[in-house]
């Protein structure tokens, strides 16, 4: 019998139409949706189904359903949850995966769904909700645990609970105390943080001090006395920490079960074979320190529920109420899953994403549910390209790889790569902040190891001696990411090769050299998206080559024909006329339509045959995985949850991979290698206080890691790999994150960087300003479809890129060049640091229209531009005082012109930073007070008196100059440090 959605409790109907979480508590049995706003408020005497929808970018949905178990809720509400979780499933069209929680050992990819952390509260449906606030604050102790994934849990408020390996928060009525145990990790410290800033949200409404206290240091801390002295005084901490009543059974081996009506029966076998699993059965696989179930297809509902109350009762019955369970269907099995058997035919698992998705749209159809943008249509799908996310008006260098030597390309070859050869280019480009660079290797299909190992040597010491600011890419030949094409924009492909190793290895082997020879007879298939990443790749010059869906370029001795496919479009036939301007410029061309060609074209081909006519599929962009790479010289264990793990030679190392789920840009520890895995292409982010000693292996991580291709995704071995080093990540990696730049470039190790912005109220600390961004002006931005398309703009070592001058620059360059004529000109306005800040999406104003000084900014700079008067000294009138300097001074000497000059230029930076002033908002003084509860955002917080009203800047500042100098030379100083009285 088919389970539909009709069939569904009430409450359930309509689920996993939209991607997100969807959430039900359990109530006399019967689900009940939680709302949004309480998502991640779990309370321990409870049951609850989580549902996360997601949408994949190929169109496919994709379902996780869990079933979180608190610690007091009863048996008999763990087998009913148990039962509605397999009936949304079956709802759902049976390809979900659904999850066991148990309170205190959720799987990492739950606890993601709720980050930080989740801290579930005492009582339940059964008690009544009788959480009576109570009318003194409790203080609480808590356990953190976890380097990506928080589980927190709350533990007795005693001295003894604390111990050296862990991280524990204290939470007071007025501060919460982070205690970080000696032998705790930095991420593990950072990431309590995060719970830290959780809590003080959540129960202190944002309002309460915040203290990190370190094991070891003593009362002479202050926040560690504070500390200690809740403890009732400092003593010393046991070396070991108390035993874990949560400690988990030691696995003794994997058996797999077979259930039928009920009872569960061994399956004795040898090894463990994927062919052991019958379609028409269920089955329960005990790893020990986990469980599967596994449920063939041609199962009914009934036998995969009494699978499910079978499982139930199997943790019961092995003393192991804590473990997780994990269920799957046939054709839809975890990695984690087959890779506890021997073998797995890669063949075996089912895909069928767009069918799937069918079918859940229809079930949803059925009752009424609005399934508009459920189903994506295959017109739409088509037409998305893959975005480059990098500026295509940068200047580019290519060098070829002729043993230890490098060979610098002209501009007009430097897109021409031999298939035997290799390359290195490097690239700089305008990012969004500063100037990108990205360094890459490409490797041709018949070039030989020795150029290659050469070009990975040249090309990583060009990136060490840029002190690791540029992207790496490792690049082969056919599997060219979209930023490639696009940096080169013309890109064609010979065959054969120039360098002297390729030479010598086909000598050797005795291999014919098919090096492109423009006057003999080839063939290039022309292919791309458009203009800014087009390419044409010669190929085997036979009629076999040919396919209807593309255009062809074929040249003899003396006769060049174009050949367009039945199925190419007119874009498809204006890139080949671009191609042909590139290959054979200025040549008579002979155009001929598929179905109507020459008895010569095909002569050339060595005559007609058949050949593929139908359309390509382009492999479009997956979904992305965050994995973490952490070192370790001890022998590795399966971990507990749903890890990907890797153990492989590293220089003595072992090499251990967890998966990120859910992932975000705070996820990027400094202090770690991170793998960012998109199918068609890996990212390996180095952090900046990554062990100097392991920086040398990132390439061969990432070759390792597309080698044992984790998520089993047959990933080819020529995937490009990048590698990315913190503060210098460029466009086409930040975009899979909602990306902060300001925190990649903050100082310190991670817990220092979360500390600093959570004590300065989510403002990180820059290590570095960020850098001017140069001005390209050469190289359009824009292609002119109506001629071909050229690189208008190369680098070489004697054509230094004209930078843009700073202000102060100009003015002092307009003193000594001419002093007499200073004045006389104004040099061209430029945006400076604060207009830029002010404006970060506009022009720069026009210095020239900008009002005069206000009276309030007159006042505050007359107050302290004049040198102290004396007690005697009468005023005297401007006149008089001028008469005076004129008969005293001295004849100017050369130095004393220069001293005028820069003193003038210091003069009028006042007045340009008195006008700038002029033109700022103003604030009320509360505003703009370091301890303010609303502080104003977009202000040079260096400046804060600027932005005073008048009112606000007399009553806190306005005095007479004898007043001012009768303060103490303490107070003076400190009121022209105005910024120090906030």
């Amino acid at each position: 019998m088919t389970f539909c959605m009709r069939d569904l409790d009430q409450a359930l109907q309509g689920a996993g139409q939209k991607s997100g979480i969807e959430i039900w508590r359990i109530e006399s049995f019967k689900p009940v949706p939680v709302p949004k706003e309480s998502h991640g408020k779990f309370f321990t005497g409870d049951s609850y189904i989580v549902l996360k929808t997601t949408a994949s970018r190929n169109g496919s949905v994709h379902h996780d359903i869990h079933y979180w178990l608190g610690k007091d809720s009863s048996q008999d509400e763990a087998g009913a949850v148990a039962v509605m979780t397999v009936e949304l499933d079956s709802a759902l069209g049976g390809r979900a995966v659904q999850y066991r929680e148990v309170q205190g050992h959720e799987t990492e990819k739950f606890l993601s769904y709720f980050k930080p952390c989740i801290i579930p509260q005492e009582g339940g449906v059964a008690s009544g909700f009788n959480h009576v606030t109570p009318e003194e604050y409790q203080t609480r102790l808590y356990i953190c645990k976890g380097k990506h994934v928080v589980r927190v849990k709350e533990v007795p408020f005693a001295r003894s609970t604390l111990n050296h390996e862990d991280v524990f928060i204290l939470d007071t009525e007025s501060k919460i105390f982070q205690f970080n145990g000696t032998k705790s990790s930095i991420q593990e410290r950072a990431k309590a943080l995060e719970v830290v800033q959780y809590i003080k949200d959540t129960y202190h409404d944002g309002k309460c001090d915040i203290a990190a206290v370190e094991d070891g240091r003593m009362m002479a801390d202050a926040e560690a006395g504070e500390f200690w002295g809740l403890f009732g005084g400092f003593a010393p901490l046991p070396k070991k920490p108390a035993a874990n009543d949560d400690a988990t059974a030691e696995s003794d081996g994997i058996k797999l079960f077979s259930v039928e009506k009920g009872k569960t029966e061994p399956v004795e076998a040898e090894s463990l074979e994927k062919e052991l699993l019958d379609t028409n059965i269920c089955y329960i696989l005990d790893c020990g320190l986990e469980m599967f179930v596994w449920k063939g297809r041609n199962t009914s509902i009934d036998q995969r529920k009494n699978t499910s109350e079978a499982a139930e009762e199997f943790f019961r019955s092995s003393e192991r109420p804590k473990l997780n369970l994990v269920s799957v269907m046939e054709g839809y099995e975890t990695v984690m899953f087959r890779s506890k058997f021997d073998s797995w035919p890669a063949s075996s698992t089912i895909a069928e994403p767009q069918q799937g998705r069918g079918k859940v749209a229809a079930l949803l159809q059925r009752q009424g549910v609005n399934v508009q943008g459920l189903v994506k249509t295959s017109s739409s799908s088509s037409k998305d390209e893959p975005k480059p996310y990098i500026d295509g008006t940068g200047n580019l260098q290519v060098w070829r790889i002729n043993n230890e030597e490098k060979i610098l390309l002209e501009a007009a070859e430097q897109t021409k790569f031999y298939s035997g050869d290799c390359y290195i280019f490097q690239y700089s480009y305008p990012g969004e902040d500063r100037e990108e660079h990205l360094v890459g290797t490409w490797f041709g299909k018949q070039s030989v190891e020795e150029d290659r190992a050469s070009a990975i040597s040249m090309a990583s010491k060009m990136v060490e001696s840029m002190k690791f600011m540029p992207a790496q890419a490792r690049i082969y030949e056919g599997k060219e990411p979209i930023q490639f094409f696009v940096i080169m924009q013309s890109f064609i492909t010979f065959k054969g090769g120039l360098s002297d190793a390729y030479k010598k290895y086909i000598a050797e082997n005795e291999i014919p050299d098919t090096t492109y020879d423009e006057k003999g007879v080839a063939l290039f298939r022309v292919q791309g998206s458009g203009p800014e990443d087009m390419q044409a790749i010669q190929i085997e010059a036979v009629s076999t080559g040919l396919n209807s869906s593309h255009c062809y370029i074929l040249h003899g001795d003396s006769t060049v024909f174009t050949w367009c496919g039945n199925l190419t479009s007119s874009d498809d036939q204006e890139l080949m006329e671009r191609m042909l301007d590139l290959i054979k410029p200025n040549e008579p061309t002979k155009a001929h339509k598929e179905g109507s060609e020459s008895e010569q074209f095909w002569e050339l081909l060595g005559g007609k045959t058949e050949y593929p006519s139908q359309k390509i599929k382009k492999d479009g962009e997956s979904d992305s995985h965050l994995f973490s790479c952490t070192f370790s010289n001890e022998d590795l264990k399966v971990g507990y949850g749903f890890h990907f793990y890797m153990a492989c030679s590293c220089d003595d190392l072992k090499l251990w991979v967890t998966e990120i789920f859910n992932f975000t840009q705070d996820d990027l520890m400094t202090e770690d290698i991170f793998i960012l895995n998109c199918h068609t292409e890996i990212f390996v982010w180095v952090g900046q206080q990554v062990d100097p000693k392991k920086k040398p292996q990132v390439l061969a991580i990432g070759e390792k890691f597309i080698k044992h291709d984790f998520l089993l995704e047959n990933l080819a071995s020529e995937t490009p790999i990048y590698i990315v080093t913190e503060g210098n990540e460029p466009p086409f990696f930040t975009r899979f994150f909602t990306w902060d730049s300001s925190k990649s470039g903050m100082h310190g190790n991670s817990f220092q960087r979360k500390l600093a912005i959570l004590t300065n109220k989510g403002k990180p600390l820059l290590d570095k300003p960020k850098r001017r961004v140069p001005v390209y002006s050469s190289r359009s931005a824009v292609p002119d479809k109506s001629q071909p398309r050229s690189r208008s703009m190369t680098f070489s070592p004697d054509r230094a890129r004209v930078r843009g001058r700073s202000p102060a620059f100009n003015a002092l360059a307009a003193n000594f060049e001419n002093l007499n004529i200073r004045n006389q000109s104004t040099p061209p306005p430029m945006v400076s640091p604060m207009v830029r800040k002010l404006y970060p999406k506009s022009l720069a104003p026009d210095l020239s229209k900008i009002a005069p000084k206000s009276a309030a900014i007159a006042a505050r700079t007359a107050l302290f531009e004049n040198s102290p008067p004396t007690s005697q000294e009468a005023p005297t009138s401007p006149s008089s005082s001028e008469a005076t300097n004129q008969a005293e001074a001295p004849e100017p000497t050369s130095e004393t012109k220069d001293e005028e000059a820069m003193s003038s230029i210091h003069e009028d930076s006042k007045e340009d930073e008195a006008e700038e002033e002029s033109n700022l908002p103003t604030f009320p003084y509360e505003l703009l007070k370091t301890d303010s509860e609303d502080p104003a955002s977009d202000i040079d917080l260096t400046r804060r008196e600027a932005y005073l009203t008048s009112s606000d800047f007399k009553e806190k500042f306005e005095m007479t100059k004898n007043e001012f100098y009768k303060l103490p030379k303490w107070k003076q100083n400190k009121l022209k440090m105005s910024v120090s009285l906030f």
